[in-house]
């Protein structure tokens, strides 16, 4: 089953209640549904996870788990899959939301040296923060729109061919 596959992976969910970060959702990380591995959390944590890794904002484990806990969806591999943008991956996820802003809203996209300073963000994203954040949203509604049927298919191939196997056995 998946599940295995994916539970060799994972923290454990003491680590992530006791986390220090997270420990302002109180006694709503105690719900066990937020620690279950089944199509449906699976595939809404990658779709959480996959949209707040492109949303350009600070500390992105914070909404992940908040809409995790409200959409009752795996709340570990939401806050996991966040760190896929990190600071090796954020200046190319970024000049990537750019251009694909720019594409969009059918302008020229303006060359610019990224920075990873508060300076760099006030003066250049001044300039250019529509299609920068037009870009980001886009990305992040498709990546996680494939991350949720993705996972799904997946995971409904995974089951078949089980099934298939099973069929074959006897």
């Amino acid at each position: 089953m998946p599940r295995k596959f994916i539970k060799r992976f994972l923290p454990d969910p003491g680590t992530i209640r006791e986390h220090k970060h997270l420990r302002m959702f109180g006694s709503a990380l105690h719900d066990p549904n937020l620690w279950h591995l089944n199509r449906r959390s699976v595939s809404v944590a990658f779709a959480i996870g996959l949209f707040m890794t492109f949303v350009p904002m600070p500390f992105q484990m914070i909404p992940a788990a908040a809409l995790a806990i409200y959409l009752r969806a795996n709340i570990i591999i939401s806050i996991v899959l966040v760190w896929i943008s990190n600071p090796i991956t954020i200046p190319p996820i970024f000049y990537f939301s750019y251009h694909v802003g720019t594409w969009i809203l059918g302008k020229q996209a303006n060359p610019f040296m990224f920075e990873m300073s508060w300076q760099w963000f006030a003066s250049e994203l001044a300039h250019d923060w529509q299609p920068f954040l037009l870009g980001s949203l886009a990305i992040s509604t498709i990546a996680s729109l494939a991350g949720y049927w993705g996972i799904r298919g997946l995971w409904r191939w995974h089951v078949v061919r089980e099934w298939e196997k099973r069929k074959n056995r006897k």
